[in-house]
């Protein structure tokens, strides 16, 4: 006779045991704590994807009926979903909602990551860039009538956003190098099929005309988010006759893929060249000089997002249509050591 046995599901100390560390960091990153080191919430965060682990508190008497919110994972800016992460966490932490993380890998249709949420009985989703433009994903969760969250994304359908001002500030760091002395300036597009990418692209060049400078077709280069992608792209515009004194990359990897180049060209940082970001996501930080770039609330959203979802939930238990929000949220310009005032070159002497 064959013993059955019934598959337990993950504890917190499988986690702990998975992203070797201790079960006091592991609960230290479900309740949203900032002295986490950011590699020991990494490997937390990673694990709960890995293990499918999901966090909820004890129901008492009474309770609500807990809410199961999915949350697809991307590899594509993991150290803004890790902030976000944390945000969304501490909120679920705190209440009867549970957090269910599905990792999708950017090669596979998003819409079978979103299946395989259906099938574990989810209430709702929560789509991080880049899949809140994924038209395929939408539609299908639109068609399932699924409550749903964007970060970042336009507004579509039902689905609530949740979003920065991406052209207000994109401006204001074009209009932060112009008043430092710049005025060639570099300007390093996301993926162009992303409309985030755009509204950053369109307030660069705003803040350039408003300020009387053209945009050149030399000084925009295009990436698609990631490190390799900046790596081309900066060579590229470095390459110019007339060189930009100042790149500001629409996102921070890429942001940290120039400043490797200016490094491999001999070029001081900030110097020879000043660098800005966007998002200030851990590389920021983690790699010399750091980068001045424009701060996104993540944490914030993340909790915000799960306080959407979970009132869409509710709405659409009690029959009614969830309601549609559209939420805007401050953006901080961060000045570190990465950007400086245009060297002043002296003249070169007149051959008599």
């Amino acid at each position: 006779m064959v013993e059955s046995r019934l598959v337990q599901p993950p504890t917190i100390d499988d986690v702990a045991r998975v992203a070797d560390v201790s079960v006091t960091t592991v609960w230290r990153v479900l309740k949203g704590n900032a002295r986490v080191r950011p590699a020991a919430q990494e490997a937390v965060i990673r694990a709960i994807a890995l293990l499918r682990f999901t966090p909820a508190s004890p129901l008492l008497h009474g309770a609500p009926l807990p809410m199961r919110i999915g949350l697809i994972r991307t590899s594509e800016s993991a150290g803004y979903l890790n902030a976000f992460m944390v945000g969304s966490l501490d909120r679920v932490a705190a209440s009867t909602m549970q957090l269910v993380i599905e990792q999708c890998d950017m090669a596979e249709r998003p819409a079978a990551a979103a299946r395989r949420l259906a099938q574990r009985g989810i209430d709702g989703v929560v789509l991080p860039p880049a899949l809140c433009d994924a038209g395929e994903l939408l539609d299908m969760l639109e068609q399932q009538r699924m409550p749903t969250v964007l970060m970042a994304g336009q507004p579509a359908g039902s689905a609530s956003t949740l979003d920065i001002d991406d052209f207000k500030a994109a401006y204001d760091m074009t209009t932060h190098l112009i008043a430092l002395g710049h005025s060639r300036i570099g300007f390093i597009m996301g993926c162009p099929t992303r409309p985030a990418s755009r509204r950053r692209y369109d307030g660069h060049c705003a803040a350039l005309a408003d300020h009387g400078l053209t945009t050149e077709d030399d000084l925009i280069g295009t990436g698609s988010s990631t490190y390799r992608s900046g790596l081309d792209a900066a060579e590229l515009l470095l390459d110019a006759e007339a060189p930009p004194t100042a790149i500001f990359a629409s996102d921070d990897d890429t942001a940290a893929a120039t400043i490797s180049v200016a490094h491999r060209r001999g070029l001081n940082v900030p110097s020879d060249l000043t660098v800005c970001g966007f998002g200030d996501s851990p590389v920021a930080t983690t790699i010399w000089p750091n980068i001045t770039t424009v701060r996104l609330p993540t944490a914030q959203m993340g909790t915000i997002a799960a306080d959407l979802i979970a009132a869409a939930i509710a709405a659409r238990r009690e029959g009614h249509a969830p309601p549609a929000e559209r939420i805007t949220l401050p953006h901080q310009l961060v000045r570190r050591q990465s950007d400086a005032a245009p060297r002043r070159r002296p003249r070169a002497a007149i051959q008599v």
